[in-house]
């Protein structure tokens, strides 16, 4: 999943040097709504001019890098508006950016090869981008307003139409959305031959690998920040 070699960021690092060893840190830095002219700012400089905690941005930035967040890494209510932003913002990114981008590209495609095949990639993504986007409407729609009302409100419920809302709830919907397209890099890699196409099916891949990638960065986000945080803020509120 991740080259050998990357090291473990630290505050007093460049951010400048951390982008120039990953460049995949764009994409993080896009979602936290972070300029990509960083000159030569530390990291705990950037996260000050940003109102970013500098606990986060370096747990986040290491799931970038390829380490797990630690288990007695310690985040605040600070933190929570500041995750459900960055979550936010990667959303638009999947759903105007990539899901674009690599429709492009399967389209040029299919211009070029209108095959079986091709056909069978595009219905697939389809398929599988509704998948993703009926999941993003739920996080937006239901669990971000739920989990913002945490901090705002001290409230530890939230009615969606007739029901009540907690965090394990969102636990048990919660999905793996980037494992289908593993099956979707298979069938390009395996499966379809096509002449002359290299560079177009290189962009393709690229995209796919891409989206993927940061996919997985969303889950984790979620799974080893948001989720724990929210069920701690909700035992606060339920046991005082």
């Amino acid at each position: 999943m991740y080259p050998s070699g990357r090291f473990f960021v630290k505050p007093t690092m460049l951010l400048s040097d951390v982008i120039l060893d990953n460049h995949l840190v764009l994409l993080m830095l896009e979602h936290f709504e972070i300029d990509f002219c960083v000159s030569s700012k530390t990291i705990g400089l950037v996260c000050a001019e940003n109102k970013i905690e500098t606990g986060l941005f370096i747990s986040i930035c290491n799931l970038y890098n390829g380490f797990s967040p630690s288990p007695q890494a310690h985040y605040s209510l600070k933190d929570f508006s500041v995750i459900i932003r960055f979550l936010k913002k990667s959303h638009t990114f999947y759903k105007s950016d990539k899901y674009p981008e690599i429709r492009g590209l399967i389209s040029q495609l299919l211009n070029k090869n209108n095959s079986n095949e091709i056909k069978l990639i595009e219905k697939f993504f389809d398929e599988y981008f509704a998948e993703v986007t009926e999941h993003l409407d739920y996080e937006e729609l239901v669990a971000f307003p739920y989990f913002c009302s945490l901090t705002e409100t001290g409230e530890h419920s939230l009615y969606n139409g007739t029901e009540k809302f907690s965090v394990k709830e969102y636990h048990d919907h919660h999905s793996d959305i980037e494992s289908k397209l593993a099956d979707l890099k298979n069938l390009l890699l395996k499966h379809v031959t096509l002449s002359n196409e290299l560079p177009l099916r290189r962009k393709l891949l690229f995209s796919l690998f891409e989206l993927e990638f940061d996919l997985r960065i969303h889950s984790m986000i979620e799974d080893f920040i948001l989720i724990p945080l929210a069920e701690k803020i909700e035992k606060k509120g339920l046991h005082g």
